[in-house]
């Protein structure tokens, strides 16, 4: 665990001396978790593909009350290992080391039946989606987790789990990252915990066209009857990346306002 100054707050910190990488950190669930984390202690490097976003999302950490200097960015994409591995490194030398990393970065270019989609989709897809994290797993394992340990968190989806229509491909990456996170968990203990959450239909602009037409009668359909938020996922993800959950690895939680248990119709 690194020790380094960190997030002050009026919240306890269990995070407080680590340090979060989070792909995808700017906006929606990253966002989310990348402000709980630092609220909770952490030091946090978030990394997405835009920088006037980074600096928006910077921006918004800092003014919950984060000290500035426990918030750093770099542009990077998920896919890439270049990029993964020069963050992973940049988080070593501004931080003193690597103790969470969360791949939550993911894309969905196609949005209809599996037999329309073309290669080019497919391939994005599966990088950004299952290949990516396992890119920033390695650069993390190899840089730093192999000899210091760490939490590593997938964020997957309840595409991943349940049958969901014209999210076919977007559906089989996620239930891949599960699987990979099964597989992981067992290959990296005891140094490292891998664990996976499945959000379900969360408000933020990537799910938006699943629900900004009929909000109301989307959160009809769920036991919980609202959608999630980012700040949902947050609290489960701070949950798996402390010390309450150190005897946890290789689990899949569903974050989804009782969405996988809906009666069928």
């Amino acid at each position: 665990m690194t020790e380094t100054p960190h997030a002050g707050g009026e919240r306890s910190a269990p995070l407080a001396g680590r340090t979060a990488l989070v792909t995808g950190g700017s906006r929606g669930i990253g966002l989310g978790i990348s402000c709980l984390f630092a609220e909770l202690g952490a030091n946090v490097l978030i990394v997405s593909r835009r920088e006037p976003s980074l600096l928006e999302a910077v921006r918004c950490i800092t003014e919950t009350g984060v000290a500035p200097a426990a918030v750093a960015y770099r542009v990077g994409r998920a896919d890439s290992e270049d990029d993964a591995h020069a963050s992973v490194a940049f988080a070593i030398e501004r931080f003193g080391g690597l103790d969470i990393l969360v791949n939550n970065a993911a894309t969905n270019p196609y949005f209809g039946p599996l037999v329309g989609i073309s290669r080019g989709q497919a391939d994005k897809t599966t990088g950004v989606n299952l290949w990516g994290p396992l890119m920033w797993v390695q650069a993390a394992w190899e840089q730093c987790m192999r000899d210091h340990g760490g939490a590593v968190l997938n964020i997957s989806s309840t595409s991943g789990i349940d049958v969901d229509v014209d999210l076919g491909w977007y559906g089989a990456t996620k239930a891949g990252l599960i699987h990979l996170t099964r597989l992981l968990a067992m290959e990296l203990a005891p140094a490292v915990r891998v664990n996976a959450i499945c959000p379900g239909l969360v408000k933020t602009d990537m799910s938006r066209a699943l629900w900004e037409n009929g909000e109301d009668e989307v959160a009809a359909t769920m036991p919980l009857a609202r959608l999630g938020t980012p700040r949902d996922i947050a609290e489960a993800a701070a949950f798996l990346c402390s010390d309450a959950a150190s005897w946890v690895t290789g689990q899949t939680l569903a974050v989804d306002g009782g969405y996988l248990v809906r009666p069928s119709t």
